[in-house]
């Protein structure tokens, strides 16, 4: 089968580290496949090191009009068997009506849980045959758009399991961080952006830290709120508790090293990076919001609170905290459950049976 996939998001985020993932485990089962991505992306780079065919063209946004033209004239010389566009900023609306054009079916990845107005939810999907939803969270929230449920399939993002099974560098984690053996270390990865809900986490930490001398928090991210975030933690006298590291590809060669993953997002569509703290064994804290139930085992693999209840993120910041043996269970019960339900195989099959269904 011949696939041309379309992601146009600039940074190295989830959704496009699921791209390759797919487009990888694909080409193992002997598929054809072309990315169509912005020169100098994130996903550029990480493709072409892995050998992936790519094609460059530059998308401004869901009116660059130009780009869909290019893209129409690739699927022309190309004629694959199924376009699959993978993001918003273009790739979907534009990548469907070049599709549309050529007369070749095309899906789309839907990976956000935000409401849209019901117009332009119908202009923006009516091109594809599918709407792939990453969670049940957010084929709700296509259908409360009106999108018809028959045109809508949840496939669950996936996670690389095996690339969490080694030990983590402990000494180079405490030097570069500076967390001394004893410490309690609980890290927080996202967009600094208000739907993450780091300020909350913020307020949870400043309680936290008068009860545990030993306790520290990692934030990494950028984003709009960088030095807004920065202000509140210094005002809640945080300073020697909380670390911004900023934003950094090499998080998951020591996610495991933490004792607690925290994510108080307020909308997620899934949270991949909660999967991740799972398959590296590590219990999960976060809202009981958007994807957050299916990627989380509330009570089993982490704890899922109110949103915005800083009281109850708290609290169970605090339960784990104190049991190291709670903190065990929940870990190896994640992992164990990232490798049997959020395999990139069961991910990949599930695509498979979907392309060829078209």
């Amino acid at each position: 089968m011949k696939i041309l996939h379309v992601e146009t998001g600039r940074h190295f985020l989830g959704g496009p580290q699921q791209v390759v993932y797919l487009i990888n485990a694909l080409r193992e089962r002997g598929h054809d496949n072309t990315l169509v991505c912005p020169p100098d992306s994130g996903i550029d780079g990480v493709a072409r090191q892995a050998g992936i065919r790519v094609h460059n063209f530059f998308c401004a946004g869901d009116l660059d009009f130009s780009f869909a033209y290019r893209l129409f004239q690739l699927l022309k010389e190309q004629a694959p068997d199924i376009v699959h566009c993978h993001s918003r900023r273009g790739a979907d609306f534009l990548g469907g009506l070049a599709a549309s054009y050529a007369d070749i079916p095309a899906v789309v990845s839907r990976r956000v849980d935000n409401t849209e107005i019901h117009l332009l939810a119908t202009l923006r999907y009516k091109p594809f045959k599918k709407i792939i939803a990453i969670s049940e969270a957010i084929a709700s929230v296509l259908r409360e758009n009106h999108v018809e449920a028959e045109r809508i399939a949840v496939i669950r993002s996936a996670v690389d399991a095996a690339a969490f099974v080694r030990e983590p560098d402990y000494e180079l984690f405490r030097s570069e961080f500076g967390i001394d053996e004893g410490m309690i270390a609980v890290a927080a990865a996202g967009q600094l952006i208000p739907r993450k809900g780091h300020r909350y986490l913020l307020q949870a930490a400043a309680a936290l830290k008068e009860r545990y001398l030993n306790f520290r928090l990692v934030i990494f991210g950028d984003g709009y709120l960088n030095n807004q975030l920065r202000t509140q933690a210094a005002s809640l006298g945080l300073d020697s508790v909380v670390q911004f590291a900023g934003f950094r590809d090499d998080l998951d060669d020591f996610v495991g090293c933490f004792d607690l993953f925290a994510h108080p997002a307020l909308t997620e569509g899934l949270g991949v990076v909660a999967l991740k703290a799972a398959a590296a064994g590590v219990p999960v804290v976060g809202f009981d919001a958007g994807g957050m139930p299916e990627a989380v085992d509330n009570g089993k693999t982490g704890v899922l609170v109110t949103p915005e209840s800083v009281d109850e993120l708290q609290a169970a910041i605090a339960t784990l905290i104190d049991s190291e043996p709670l903190r065990r269970e929940f870990g190896e019960a994640g992992r164990a459950r990232m490798k049997s339900e959020f395999s990139i195989a069961a991910m990949t099959d599930k695509h498979l049976e979907l392309y060829e269904s078209l």
